[in-house]
Protein backbone atom coordinates (compact mmCIF):
# COMPACT_ATOMS: atom_id res chain seq x y z
CA UNK A 1 0.00 0.00 0.00
CA UNK A 2 1.22 3.49 -0.84
CA UNK A 3 0.21 6.46 1.29
CA UNK A 4 1.02 10.06 0.36
CA UNK A 5 1.47 12.52 3.22
CA UNK A 6 0.92 16.04 1.94
CA UNK A 7 0.09 19.55 3.12
CA UNK A 8 -3.21 21.27 2.38
CA UNK A 9 -2.09 24.86 2.92
CA UNK A 10 1.06 26.93 2.54
CA UNK A 11 3.32 24.40 4.28
CA UNK A 12 4.41 24.08 7.92
CA UNK A 13 1.39 21.90 8.69
CA UNK A 14 3.33 19.19 10.54
CA UNK A 15 4.03 16.69 7.75
CA UNK A 16 7.35 15.70 9.31
CA UNK A 17 5.77 14.61 12.56
CA UNK A 18 3.02 12.65 10.83
CA UNK A 19 5.51 10.92 8.49
CA UNK A 20 7.83 10.09 11.39
CA UNK A 21 4.89 8.69 13.35
CA UNK A 22 3.44 6.57 10.55
CA UNK A 23 6.89 5.39 9.39
CA UNK A 24 7.09 3.08 12.41
CA UNK A 25 5.02 0.53 10.49
CA UNK A 26 6.26 1.34 6.98
CA UNK A 27 8.96 -0.24 4.84
CA UNK A 28 9.97 2.73 2.70
CA UNK A 29 9.70 6.51 3.21
CA UNK A 30 10.12 8.59 0.07
CA UNK A 31 10.81 12.32 -0.12
CA UNK A 32 9.42 13.11 -3.56
CA UNK A 33 9.62 16.86 -4.14
CA UNK A 34 11.22 20.19 -3.30
CA UNK A 35 14.65 20.72 -1.82
CA UNK A 36 16.32 22.08 1.29
CA UNK A 37 14.26 25.28 1.34
CA UNK A 38 11.88 24.15 4.10
CA UNK A 39 12.35 22.10 7.23
CA UNK A 40 10.31 19.27 8.72
CA UNK A 41 10.44 19.46 12.52
CA UNK A 42 10.51 16.13 14.37
CA UNK A 43 10.70 15.54 18.12
CA UNK A 44 11.40 12.02 19.35
CA UNK A 45 13.52 10.11 21.85
CA UNK A 46 16.70 11.34 20.17
CA UNK A 47 15.80 15.02 20.52
CA UNK A 48 14.50 17.79 18.29
CA UNK A 49 15.41 17.75 14.60
CA UNK A 50 14.75 19.91 11.57
CA UNK A 51 15.17 17.84 8.40
CA UNK A 52 15.53 19.84 5.21
CA UNK A 53 16.28 17.07 2.71
CA UNK A 54 16.27 13.66 4.37
CA UNK A 55 12.95 11.78 4.48
CA UNK A 56 11.24 11.82 7.87
CA UNK A 57 11.55 8.04 8.23
CA UNK A 58 15.29 8.18 9.07
CA UNK A 59 14.70 7.59 12.79
CA UNK A 60 13.30 4.10 12.20
CA UNK A 61 15.93 1.41 11.63
CA UNK A 62 13.50 -0.80 9.71
CA UNK A 63 12.71 1.89 7.13
CA UNK A 64 14.49 2.47 3.84
CA UNK A 65 14.54 6.17 3.01
CA UNK A 66 14.46 7.25 -0.62
CA UNK A 67 15.23 10.68 -2.08
CA UNK A 68 13.34 10.45 -5.36
CA UNK A 69 14.08 11.81 -8.81
CA UNK A 70 11.98 14.98 -8.51
CA UNK A 71 13.91 16.37 -5.53
CA UNK A 72 16.34 19.28 -5.89
CA UNK A 73 19.31 17.36 -4.48
CA UNK A 74 21.65 19.58 -2.45
CA UNK A 75 24.55 17.26 -1.66
CA UNK A 76 26.04 19.63 0.91
CA UNK A 77 22.82 19.59 2.94
CA UNK A 78 22.47 15.83 2.47
CA UNK A 79 25.86 15.06 4.00
CA UNK A 80 25.52 17.67 6.74
CA UNK A 81 22.19 16.16 7.83
CA UNK A 82 23.69 12.66 7.93
CA UNK A 83 26.48 14.02 10.11
CA UNK A 84 23.94 15.77 12.37
CA UNK A 85 22.13 12.47 12.95
CA UNK A 86 25.41 10.78 13.81
CA UNK A 87 26.36 13.52 16.27
CA UNK A 88 23.00 13.16 18.05
CA UNK A 89 23.38 9.42 18.47
CA UNK A 90 20.99 8.30 15.73
CA UNK A 91 21.99 5.03 14.10
CA UNK A 92 23.04 5.51 10.47
CA UNK A 93 19.76 5.34 8.51
CA UNK A 94 19.14 3.31 5.40
CA UNK A 95 19.37 5.95 2.68
CA UNK A 96 18.89 5.67 -1.06
CA UNK A 97 19.23 8.51 -3.57
CA UNK A 98 17.78 8.36 -7.05
CA UNK A 99 20.55 8.46 -9.65
CA UNK A 100 18.00 10.27 -11.84
CA UNK A 101 17.78 13.23 -9.43
CA UNK A 102 19.63 16.40 -10.39
CA UNK A 103 22.22 18.37 -8.45
CA UNK A 104 21.42 21.70 -6.84
CA UNK A 105 24.80 23.44 -6.93
CA UNK A 106 26.25 26.40 -4.98
CA UNK A 107 25.78 28.66 -8.02
CA UNK A 108 22.01 28.12 -7.80
CA UNK A 109 22.02 29.59 -4.29
CA UNK A 110 24.09 32.55 -5.44
CA UNK A 111 21.68 33.24 -8.28
CA UNK A 112 18.71 33.00 -5.89
CA UNK A 113 20.26 35.69 -3.65
CA UNK A 114 21.20 38.01 -6.51
CA UNK A 115 17.75 37.77 -8.09
CA UNK A 116 15.94 38.66 -4.86
CA UNK A 117 18.24 41.69 -4.55
CA UNK A 118 17.53 42.67 -8.15
CA UNK A 119 13.76 42.40 -7.65
CA UNK A 120 13.85 44.57 -4.53
CA UNK A 121 10.34 45.37 -3.28
CA UNK A 122 8.91 42.93 -5.87
CA UNK A 123 10.83 39.96 -4.46
CA UNK A 124 9.08 36.63 -3.84
CA UNK A 125 10.37 36.03 -0.32
CA UNK A 126 12.73 33.24 -1.37
CA UNK A 127 14.54 31.18 1.27
CA UNK A 128 17.69 31.66 -0.87
CA UNK A 129 18.18 27.89 -1.08
CA UNK A 130 18.60 27.91 -4.86
CA UNK A 131 15.26 26.25 -5.59
CA UNK A 132 13.90 28.34 -8.44
CA UNK A 133 17.24 28.57 -10.31
CA UNK A 134 17.57 24.79 -9.98
CA UNK A 135 14.12 24.09 -11.40
CA UNK A 136 14.57 26.76 -14.05
CA UNK A 137 17.75 25.04 -15.20
CA UNK A 138 16.03 21.67 -14.96
CA UNK A 139 13.37 22.61 -17.48
CA UNK A 140 15.95 24.37 -19.63
CA UNK A 141 17.76 20.97 -19.65
CA UNK A 142 20.84 22.60 -18.23
CA UNK A 143 21.27 20.77 -14.91
CA UNK A 144 23.64 17.93 -14.09
CA UNK A 145 21.92 14.63 -13.29
CA UNK A 146 23.59 12.57 -10.56
CA UNK A 147 24.05 9.64 -12.95
CA UNK A 148 26.18 11.88 -15.18
CA UNK A 149 28.85 11.98 -12.49
CA UNK A 150 29.77 8.52 -13.75
CA UNK A 151 29.65 9.40 -17.44
CA UNK A 152 32.78 9.64 -19.59
CA UNK A 153 31.27 12.92 -20.85
CA UNK A 154 31.26 14.59 -17.42
CA UNK A 155 33.88 17.17 -18.41
CA UNK A 156 31.90 18.37 -21.41
CA UNK A 157 28.64 18.32 -19.43
CA UNK A 158 30.22 20.49 -16.72
CA UNK A 159 31.72 22.78 -19.32
CA UNK A 160 28.39 23.38 -20.99
CA UNK A 161 26.77 24.12 -17.61
CA UNK A 162 29.51 26.65 -16.78
CA UNK A 163 29.20 28.37 -20.14
CA UNK A 164 25.43 28.75 -19.84
CA UNK A 165 25.50 30.00 -16.25
CA UNK A 166 28.30 32.49 -16.88
CA UNK A 167 26.41 33.99 -19.82
CA UNK A 168 23.35 34.35 -17.60
CA UNK A 169 25.25 35.94 -14.70
CA UNK A 170 26.99 38.44 -16.95
CA UNK A 171 23.73 39.47 -18.63
CA UNK A 172 21.57 39.76 -15.50
CA UNK A 173 23.99 40.64 -12.73
CA UNK A 174 27.11 41.98 -14.45
CA UNK A 175 29.28 39.25 -12.92
CA UNK A 176 32.07 37.70 -14.98
CA UNK A 177 33.01 34.03 -14.55
CA UNK A 178 30.58 33.32 -11.72
CA UNK A 179 31.23 29.60 -12.13
CA UNK A 180 34.81 28.36 -12.22
CA UNK A 181 35.13 25.29 -14.44
CA UNK A 182 38.06 23.76 -12.50
CA UNK A 183 36.32 24.34 -9.16
CA UNK A 184 33.07 22.84 -10.44
CA UNK A 185 34.83 19.79 -11.84
CA UNK A 186 36.67 19.17 -8.55
CA UNK A 187 33.37 19.49 -6.69
CA UNK A 188 31.70 16.98 -9.00
CA UNK A 189 34.57 14.48 -8.77
CA UNK A 190 34.35 14.66 -4.98
CA UNK A 191 30.61 13.97 -5.11
CA UNK A 192 31.16 11.07 -7.48
CA UNK A 193 33.04 9.17 -4.79
CA UNK A 194 30.91 10.23 -1.82
CA UNK A 195 27.49 9.59 -3.37
CA UNK A 196 28.24 6.23 -4.94
CA UNK A 197 27.18 4.08 -1.91
CA UNK A 198 23.72 5.66 -1.78
CA UNK A 199 22.60 5.55 -5.39
CA UNK A 200 19.86 3.46 -6.97
CA UNK A 201 17.64 3.58 -10.03
CA UNK A 202 14.53 4.87 -8.27
CA UNK A 203 11.73 3.84 -10.70
CA UNK A 204 12.91 0.22 -10.89
CA UNK A 205 13.50 0.05 -7.16
CA UNK A 206 10.07 1.45 -6.31
CA UNK A 207 8.14 -0.70 -8.76
CA UNK A 208 9.86 -3.81 -7.43
CA UNK A 209 8.89 -2.73 -3.89
CA UNK A 210 5.26 -2.45 -5.03
CA UNK A 211 5.38 -5.99 -6.43
CA UNK A 212 6.70 -7.20 -3.07
CA UNK A 213 3.74 -5.60 -1.29
CA UNK A 214 5.79 -3.18 0.79
CA UNK A 215 4.23 -0.37 2.80
CA UNK A 216 5.39 2.91 1.28
CA UNK A 217 5.03 6.52 2.46
CA UNK A 218 5.42 9.42 0.04
CA UNK A 219 6.35 12.66 1.80
CA UNK A 220 5.94 16.08 0.20
CA UNK A 221 7.32 19.47 1.16
CA UNK A 222 5.25 22.68 1.48
CA UNK A 223 1.52 22.55 0.69
CA UNK A 224 -1.16 22.74 -1.97
CA UNK A 225 -1.32 26.54 -2.06
CA UNK A 226 2.37 26.70 -3.03
CA UNK A 227 1.88 24.35 -6.00
CA UNK A 228 3.43 25.79 -9.17
CA UNK A 229 0.35 24.90 -11.25
CA UNK A 230 -2.65 25.41 -8.95
CA UNK A 231 -1.35 27.51 -6.05
CA UNK A 232 -1.29 31.27 -5.46
CA UNK A 233 0.90 31.93 -8.49
CA UNK A 234 3.38 33.62 -8.66
CA UNK A 235 3.89 33.23 -4.88
CA UNK A 236 4.53 29.53 -5.21
CA UNK A 237 7.37 27.05 -5.05
CA UNK A 238 8.97 25.83 -8.27
CA UNK A 239 7.69 22.25 -8.12
CA UNK A 240 4.48 20.42 -7.29
CA UNK A 241 3.81 19.36 -3.67
CA UNK A 242 0.67 17.48 -4.75
CA UNK A 243 0.28 13.75 -4.17
CA UNK A 244 -0.04 13.24 -7.91
CA UNK A 245 3.55 14.36 -8.39
CA UNK A 246 4.66 11.61 -6.02
CA UNK A 247 4.01 9.06 -8.74
CA UNK A 248 5.99 11.11 -11.27
CA UNK A 249 8.98 11.64 -8.99
CA UNK A 250 9.14 8.06 -7.73
CA UNK A 251 8.44 6.62 -11.18
CA UNK A 252 5.40 4.61 -10.14
CA UNK A 253 1.84 4.30 -11.54
CA UNK A 254 -0.53 6.94 -10.10
CA UNK A 255 -3.18 4.32 -9.30
CA UNK A 256 -0.80 2.74 -6.78
CA UNK A 257 -1.31 5.70 -4.40
CA UNK A 258 -4.27 4.35 -2.47
CA UNK A 259 -4.38 6.78 0.43
CA UNK A 260 -3.67 10.51 0.74
CA UNK A 261 -3.29 11.93 4.25
CA UNK A 262 -3.62 15.69 3.95
CA UNK A 263 -2.04 17.38 6.95
CA UNK A 264 -4.10 20.35 8.14
CA UNK A 265 -3.16 22.76 10.91
CA UNK A 266 -5.91 23.80 13.36
CA UNK A 267 -5.29 27.43 12.33
CA UNK A 268 -3.63 29.00 9.30
CA UNK A 269 0.00 30.06 8.82
CA UNK A 270 2.15 31.20 5.94
CA UNK A 271 5.80 32.07 5.41
CA UNK A 272 6.78 34.30 2.51
CA UNK A 273 5.06 36.74 0.23
CA UNK A 274 1.58 36.58 -1.28
CA UNK A 275 -2.01 37.08 -0.09
CA UNK A 276 -3.21 35.50 3.18
CA UNK A 277 -6.94 36.00 3.65
CA UNK A 278 -7.84 37.02 7.20
CA UNK A 279 -4.23 37.66 8.23
CA UNK A 280 -3.93 38.58 11.90
CA UNK A 281 -1.80 41.42 13.20
CA UNK A 282 -0.85 42.87 16.56
CA UNK A 283 -1.50 41.02 19.81
CA UNK A 284 -3.86 38.45 18.25
CA UNK A 285 -1.14 37.33 15.84
CA UNK A 286 1.63 37.55 18.44
CA UNK A 287 -0.25 35.43 20.99
CA UNK A 288 -1.16 32.71 18.50
CA UNK A 289 2.36 32.72 17.03
CA UNK A 290 3.98 32.47 20.46
CA UNK A 291 1.80 29.54 21.49
CA UNK A 292 2.05 27.65 18.19
CA UNK A 293 4.36 24.76 17.42
CA UNK A 294 6.99 23.41 19.77
CA UNK A 295 8.98 26.68 19.73
CA UNK A 296 6.43 29.13 18.39
CA UNK A 297 5.38 29.71 14.80
CA UNK A 298 8.69 30.49 13.16
CA UNK A 299 10.04 28.91 9.98
CA UNK A 300 11.83 25.66 10.82
CA UNK A 301 14.52 26.41 8.25
CA UNK A 302 14.56 30.21 7.97
CA UNK A 303 13.50 31.25 11.48
CA UNK A 304 11.18 33.83 9.91
CA UNK A 305 8.00 34.58 11.91
CA UNK A 306 5.04 32.91 10.26
CA UNK A 307 2.06 34.99 9.23
CA UNK A 308 -1.02 33.99 11.20
CA UNK A 309 -4.74 33.55 10.52
CA UNK A 310 -7.66 31.54 11.89
CA UNK A 311 -8.66 28.26 10.31
CA UNK A 312 -9.69 28.80 6.70
CA UNK A 313 -12.24 26.32 5.38
CA UNK A 314 -12.13 27.83 1.87
CA UNK A 315 -8.41 27.37 1.25
CA UNK A 316 -8.25 24.06 3.14
CA UNK A 317 -11.12 22.56 1.17
CA UNK A 318 -9.39 23.62 -2.06
CA UNK A 319 -6.04 22.26 -0.86
CA UNK A 320 -7.56 18.90 0.08
CA UNK A 321 -9.34 18.73 -3.26
CA UNK A 322 -6.06 19.25 -5.13
CA UNK A 323 -4.40 16.54 -3.08
CA UNK A 324 -7.25 14.08 -3.52
CA UNK A 325 -7.26 13.74 0.27
CA UNK A 326 -8.82 10.55 1.60
CA UNK A 327 -8.34 11.65 5.21
CA UNK A 328 -7.04 14.54 7.30
CA UNK A 329 -4.38 14.67 9.98
CA UNK A 330 -5.32 17.70 12.10
CA UNK A 331 -2.30 19.16 13.90
CA UNK A 332 -1.69 21.76 16.63
CA UNK A 333 -5.19 21.43 18.07
CA UNK A 334 -3.77 21.96 21.55
CA UNK A 335 -2.59 25.46 20.62
CA UNK A 336 -6.17 26.83 20.59
CA UNK A 337 -6.84 25.89 24.21
CA UNK A 338 -6.51 29.50 25.42
CA UNK A 339 -9.53 30.80 23.51
CA UNK A 340 -13.11 31.26 24.77
CA UNK A 341 -14.47 31.55 21.23
CA UNK A 342 -12.70 30.40 18.09
CA UNK A 343 -13.25 32.14 14.74
CA UNK A 344 -13.38 29.90 11.66
CA UNK A 345 -13.41 31.35 8.15
CA UNK A 346 -16.22 29.59 6.24
CA UNK A 347 -16.37 31.74 3.09
CA UNK A 348 -14.85 34.80 1.41
CA UNK A 349 -16.38 38.11 0.49
CA UNK A 350 -14.68 39.00 -2.78
CA UNK A 351 -15.51 40.77 -6.02
CA UNK A 352 -18.83 41.88 -4.56
CA UNK A 353 -20.12 38.44 -3.60
CA UNK A 354 -19.79 35.63 -1.07
CA UNK A 355 -18.00 32.49 -2.23
CA UNK A 356 -16.91 29.18 -0.74
CA UNK A 357 -14.60 28.53 -3.69
CA UNK A 358 -10.94 29.51 -3.51
CA UNK A 359 -10.49 32.29 -6.08
CA UNK A 360 -7.67 33.26 -8.42
CA UNK A 361 -4.69 35.04 -6.87
CA UNK A 362 -5.63 38.53 -8.02
CA UNK A 363 -9.01 38.25 -6.26
CA UNK A 364 -7.41 37.03 -3.03
CA UNK A 365 -5.74 40.37 -2.41
CA UNK A 366 -9.06 42.05 -1.59
CA UNK A 367 -10.91 39.02 -0.22
CA UNK A 368 -12.34 39.31 3.28
CA UNK A 369 -13.05 36.35 5.56
CA UNK A 370 -16.58 35.51 6.68
CA UNK A 371 -16.39 33.92 10.13
CA UNK A 372 -18.44 31.56 12.21
CA UNK A 373 -17.58 31.27 15.90
CA UNK A 374 -17.24 28.05 17.87
CA UNK A 375 -16.95 27.62 21.61
CA UNK A 376 -13.45 27.09 22.93
CA UNK A 377 -12.53 24.37 25.42
CA UNK A 378 -10.25 26.65 27.44
CA UNK A 379 -8.01 23.91 28.85
CA UNK A 380 -4.84 21.99 28.12
CA UNK A 381 -5.49 18.93 25.94
CA UNK A 382 -1.85 18.05 25.25
CA UNK A 383 -2.06 15.05 27.60
CA UNK A 384 -5.04 13.44 25.87
CA UNK A 385 -4.21 10.11 24.24
CA UNK A 386 -7.71 8.99 23.21
CA UNK A 387 -10.41 10.78 21.26
CA UNK A 388 -12.96 10.31 24.06
CA UNK A 389 -10.63 12.19 26.44
CA UNK A 390 -10.99 15.41 24.45
CA UNK A 391 -13.41 18.08 25.73
CA UNK A 392 -16.72 18.18 23.90
CA UNK A 393 -15.93 21.63 22.48
CA UNK A 394 -12.71 20.26 20.93
CA UNK A 395 -14.70 17.41 19.39
CA UNK A 396 -17.20 19.95 18.03
CA UNK A 397 -14.32 21.88 16.44
CA UNK A 398 -13.05 18.70 14.77
CA UNK A 399 -16.51 17.74 13.53
CA UNK A 400 -17.12 21.26 12.22
CA UNK A 401 -13.90 21.16 10.18
CA UNK A 402 -14.70 17.68 8.94
CA UNK A 403 -18.18 18.76 7.79
CA UNK A 404 -16.87 21.91 6.12
CA UNK A 405 -14.02 20.20 4.25
CA UNK A 406 -15.87 17.00 3.42
CA UNK A 407 -12.96 14.74 4.37
CA UNK A 408 -12.77 12.63 7.55
CA UNK A 409 -10.33 13.63 10.29
CA UNK A 410 -8.58 10.38 11.22
CA UNK A 411 -5.46 11.65 13.03
CA UNK A 412 -5.33 14.42 15.65
CA UNK A 413 -2.09 15.88 16.96
CA UNK A 414 -2.21 17.56 20.38
CA UNK A 415 1.52 18.31 20.69
CA UNK A 416 4.84 17.96 18.87
CA UNK A 417 5.88 14.56 20.28
CA UNK A 418 5.08 11.15 18.81
CA UNK A 419 2.93 10.11 21.77
CA UNK A 420 0.79 13.23 21.45
CA UNK A 421 -1.13 11.73 18.56
CA UNK A 422 -4.70 10.41 18.56
CA UNK A 423 -6.25 8.05 16.03
CA UNK A 424 -9.90 8.48 15.16
CA UNK A 425 -11.89 6.38 12.66
CA UNK A 426 -10.19 3.55 10.75
CA UNK A 427 -7.66 5.76 8.99
CA UNK A 428 -4.30 4.91 7.48
CA UNK A 429 -2.62 4.99 10.87
CA UNK A 430 -4.61 1.95 11.93
CA UNK A 431 -3.93 0.16 8.65
CA UNK A 432 -0.16 0.55 8.56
Amino acid sequence: MITAITGSGFGDEGKGKITDFLAEKADIAVRFQGGANAGHTIINDFGRFVLRLLPSGVFHHNVENMIASGVAFDADIFFSELEMLKEKGVKAPKILVSSRAQLLLPVHKLQDKLEEERLGKNKFGSTLSGIWPFYSDKFARRNIQISELYSENLKSIAGRFCEDKNICFKAFYGIENAVSYPDLLNYLYDLKARLSPYLCDCPYYMNEAIKEGKEILLESQLGSLRDIENGIYPYVTSSSPLAGFGSVSAGIPPYEIQSVVSVVKAYNTSVGEGPLVGELFGSAADTLRRRGGDQGEFGANTGRPRRMAWFDCVSTRYGCMLQGATEIALTNLDVLGYLDRIPVCVSYHTNGKITKNFPQTYLLRDAQPVYEYLNGWHCDISGCSQYNELPEAAKDYIRFIEDQIGVPVSIISVGPKRNQTIFRHSGVGNKL
